[in-house]
């Protein structure tokens, strides 16, 4: 069972919000929608859901045609932002509600059964009123769930909640999508969070699906220089890879899997790492606090670049730090197999 995305297109008058996009979903597989802020994801996801009609192209499941289906024939559950949950309903009075629509039942023990998976058992008689946005969050999975939808969508599912929140239920989410063993397309434009949720990540810029992959696949090879910066590479530069050295204007590090030719490599704020041993010697320009390190711009011959140090050992501005390349700070940029559907 699968979902397939053909030359899928979607119009607001002139605009084409989604450009010839395709994708496949397989069963149980969890995938991500990735990119910046009105590239098309969400307007994507919203056609697959009936929501917004398609100008031209084919969404299908298997070999059921669901471009012209309606919403509620679809069988798909959608979770928003907002989870858009009734607030003078208890909480399994929401999850209830998700049963009755399609006439399911004996509704009571499904729904204990969904708030046992989602961690909320104990919760049947709560307000929703009365819950974090985490936990409201929460319910509003479990009434998608309810009625066993062959696909979940869930529209950045995770933006309204505090960073801290937000990477926790992550990890959360991902558990309780895989435990439920449902298909799942996920829009978002947080990478950290698609790496975390998804089996596989579909990047998406000005309407087009421009690289799908593992999320590994995506992270260490994006396909061009703007899919490069969007994924947090600051800096682009010139290199070149033989026997999997790949050698570059800041130094050489070994790089397995990496192919013979000019390439251009990538590098992303944690690329260079102060180490008092390291072979790249600068001169500390700025440095700023983060929760957990120094960010530190560094000059280092006639380029100004991003480092990383310890709080307890972060140099101060004009001294000079030497730094050593870190490889999971790098991304190797070009054009690799299996990058488009």
């Amino acid at each position: 069972m699968a979902l397939r995305i053909r030359h899928l297109n979607v119009h607001f008058g002139p605009t084409r919000a989604v450009d010839d996009a395709g994708l496949d979903v397989a069963d149980g597989e969890v995938v991500a929608l990735l990119g910046p802020s009105g590239c098309g994801k969400s307007t994507l996801l919203r056609s697959v859901a009936g929501l917004e009609p398609a100008a031209t192209g084919e969404i299908r499941w298997d070999e059921e045609d669901l471009t012209r289906t309606p919403v509620h024939q679809r069988g798909i559950g959608l979770v928003f932002q907002d989870g858009q949950l009734f607030p003078h309903r208890d909480v399994a009075g929401n999850v209830r509600f998700g049963l009755r629509m399609h006439r399911i039942r004996p509704t009571e023990p499904r729904v204990d059964e969904l708030l046992d998976l989602v961690g909320l058992k104990g919760y049947r008689r709560r307000r929703v009123t009365d819950l974090s946005g985490g936990e409201q969050q929460r319910v509003a999975l479990a009434r998608a769930l309810a009625p066993k939808p062959r696909l979940l969508l869930l529209d950045e599912p995770l933006s309204a909640l505090d960073r801290v929140l937000r990477e926790q239920l992550a990890l959360d989410l991902a558990r309780l999508l895989r435990k439920a063993g449902t298909s799942a397309l996920v829009v978002t434009h947080d990478h950290d969070e698609a790496f975390t949720l998804a089996d596989r990540v579909a990047l998406m810029r000005e309407g087009r699906i421009v690289q799908t992959g593992t999320a590994e696949d995506v992270w260490r090879n994006p396909v061009d220089e703007p899919t490069a910066t969007f994924l947090g590479c600051g800096l682009i530069l010139d290199a070149h890879v033989r026997d999997h050295t790949v050698t570059f204007e800041l130094g050489e590090i070994e790089l397995p899997g990496t192919r013979d030719g000019v390439a251009k490599i990538g590098l992303r704020p944690h690329a260079l790492l102060a180490d008092p041993d390291g072979p790249i010697s600068g001169e500390v320009s700025g440095r700023v606090h983060r929760r957990d390190h120094v960010r530190l711009l560094v000059k280092v011959g006639h380029r100004e670049v991003d480092a990383v140090a310890s709080i307890a050992t972060a140099p101060e501005p004009g001294q000079t730090v030497r730094l050593r390349i870190d490889p999971d700070g790098l991304a190797v940029l070009g054009d690799h197999p299996g990058q488009r559907e």
